[in-house]
């Protein structure tokens, strides 16, 4: 099967590609297709829409779960106008919650990350205290309680939390149940053999970009742009110089499938090991559990619309996070995780992972901040998806079943 990245399932047999219904040649949209309305990309209303219809209704990334590994540490995070917070109790426990006291509306926690100092947490405005196991409240701070008030019916709202191989991920539905298959559209198999559990965090950056959310997951699921856009990652990944995902979105594919050159098979350039500045991994490349597959890729992407990605290396994790800000604006927050034994050498330059990519996400966030002017032209009311942007169809069609289902 034809390594992949994005939504789309595509299959290889007897020297053709499938989609589960017409037989192609390669990877390619057969007809010209329309992009969503561009008004989509900055209308309030749809913005409203889609928070509702999607970030509200999907398992959210939080943090690494090493951030909330002490007794009463927590992590807050705001998506659309709303705000939640998980915090893990003295027993052990990972509970989330909505971020408001049921007094009347406070903020419990203002900081992203911290740890309580108490065995509760409590409103700053009037110090009502919610317990951190359940979210019952402990105490208010009126002299005497009401007729009519029952302490039991003013916990905490709380969310759903599930860890996943040292991953947080959040629900605002306390009900909703997790299908690791559905979140990751069934790609986080790729990333069996990668020791992700075993890494941890080393580096994080926070950027904005002037950009609506579907600009971001456009740019990224396609590479017709790379050529022009990211003149270093080409040199990593050559089969990008191409304008290529991988071999198969070639017409001429087959004439070249055993070519081991990697501008025409994918995978790292002939003595690179890993996306850094040098292209080496400084003595921390990894092939122990990894398939054959999995070291030529070079890279391996497990993604799960609307908010992240996985990219397993050999000698790392990255993950990518996106949060709407507004209609044309995004959080992009990334982390580098590594080895343990690769932060505590002092020899180890993360930075050499981490240039790299802050200039290849600076170069898609420049395009995608191009992209999001542009689209404000008058008479500009849909694009149109050339064959190698199947990925890009991928995700539209995504959206709409989303909104579909919610609507």
């Amino acid at each position: 099967m034809a390594d992949r990245r994005g939504g789309l399932l595509i299959e290889v047999e007897n020297e053709q590609v499938t989609d589960g219904s017409a037989a192609k040649t390669h990877n390619a949209l057969d007809k010209a297709e329309p992009t969503l309305p561009i008004h989509w990309y900055y209308d309030p209303d749809q913005y409203q829409r889609e928070l509702e219809g999607v970030f509200y209704s999907s398992w959210l990334y939080l943090c690494r779960a090493e951030a909330l590994a002490e007794p009463k540490s927590y992590q807050s995070m705001s998506v659309g106008n709303q705000h939640l917070f998980v915090v893990r109790s003295e027993s052990g426990k990972l509970a989330g919650y909505y971020n408001v006291c049921r007094h009347r509306g406070a903020m419990l926690i203002n900081d992203e990350s911290g740890c309580l100092t108490g065995d509760s947490v409590a409103c700053p405005y009037h110090r009502w205290r919610y317990a951190l196991e359940d979210g019952s409240l402990l105490r208010v701070s009126s002299f005497r309680e009401p007729d009519g008030f029952d302490s039991g019916d003013y916990g905490l709202f709380p969310v759903a939390v599930r860890e996943w191989r040292g991953f947080v991920f959040v629900h605002l539905d306390p009900a909703a149940e997790w299908d690791v298959d559905a979140v990751f559209n069934g790609e986080q198999t790729l990333l069996d053999n990668f020791s992700i559990e075993q890494h941890v965090l080393g580096q994080r950056w926070v950027k904005t970009i002037e950009c609506n959310w579907k600009t971001f997951w456009d740019n990224y699921s396609e590479c017709l742009h790379c050529p022009g856009v990211h003149p270093e990652l080409i040199k990593v990944q050559p089969i990008y110089k191409r304008g290529l995902l991988v071999e198969d979105d070639h017409p001429d594919w087959h004439e070249h499938r055993d070519n081991p050159d990697p501008s025409h098979r994918g995978g790292l350039a002939i003595g690179a090991e890993t996306w850094s500045t040098d292209h080496s991994a400084q003595g921390y490349a990894d092939h122990s559990g990894l398939s054959e597959q999995d070291i030529a890729r070079g890279v391996t992407y497990a993604t799960a619309y609307p908010g992240m990605y996985i990219a397993g290396f050999a000698d790392h994790t990255r993950t990518v996070r996106i949060l709407p800000l507004g209609p044309e604006r995004v959080e992009m927050t990334v982390e580098w995780l590594v080895q343990p034994a690769a932060l505590a050498d002092p020899d180890y330059k993360i930075e050499n992972i981490v240039e790299f990519v802050q200039q290849v996400l600076l170069e898609d966030g420049e395009v995608c901040e191009l992209t999001q002017r542009g689209m404000h032209a008058r008479p500009m009311r849909r694009g149109v998806l050339m064959p190698e942007e199947y990925e890009v169809k991928a995700f539209k069609d995504w959206l709409l079943m989303r909104l579909e289902k919610t609507s």
